[in-house]
């Protein structure tokens, strides 16, 4: 959220995408802020949700929910001066799906766009874990369905393929990371948290 409102100040105007809305999580305080926010998700009852959850806000008029994937975004080229990332990208199958969902992204911000990624980390796994065959970056150790867990490195490359730079402004961060970088009892992945800005 304080990212999200130093992007408000910073940009001028205030059009977001939400990608994978769910039932309004982040999209509805964002809108509380001032945001126009278009939030995309492939579940019709959880687009209900945040619908009627903006409607009991009298956040109606600033919420938008479409029924779209990821790497079929349905907006113009540089629509967005904001996207948020927030757990979507690591659900991807594969390494084609989830460049494809970042290629929608960057179509759709505008130039100077910020974007905002919550998304699983390598080193949810020990280091000898293996990825599946043919992918440099898909695990089905963590859930039994195949899932993205990229480096920081890895990260920061396939975005920056795409023209997302990382912000400076912003510290890069990892949270829940064991001290022997193994899976935890508790099940939890590490987590990546990291803003970047559209460059192109």
């Amino acid at each position: 959220m304080k990212f999200a409102e130093e992007e408000l100040r910073r940009s001028g105007s205030a059009c977001a995408l939400d990608l994978g809305c769910g039932a309004g999580r982040n999209a509805i305080p964002l809108a509380r802020l001032g945001w126009k926010i278009f939030g995309i998700d492939l579940s019709w009852p959880m687009l209900c949700a945040a619908a009627t959850r903006a409607r009991e806000d009298r956040l109606d008029s600033r919420f938008h929910p479409v029924l779209a994937p990821v790497e079929g975004i349905p907006a113009r080229d540089r629509s967005f001066d904001l996207v948020i990332a927030h757990g979507i990208w690591n659900l991807a199958r594969s390494a084609v799906q989830f460049r494809r969902a970042l290629c929608e992204a960057a179509r759709v911000a505008k130039p100077g766009a910020g974007l905002f990624v919550f998304t699983f980390s390598r080193n949810t796994f020990p280091p000898q874990t293996e990825s599946v065959v043919g992918e440099p970056f898909v695990f089905t150790q963590f859930s039994g369905e195949p899932q993205c867990f990229l480096t920081e490195a890895q990260l920061v490359a396939e975005l920056g393929c795409v023209g997302f730079a990382p912000d400076p402004g912003v510290p890069f961060r990892e949270y829940d990371r064991s001290r022997l970088g193994a899976l935890s009892s508790r099940r939890m992945p590490v987590i990546y948290e990291a803003a970047f800005r559209h460059e192109s």
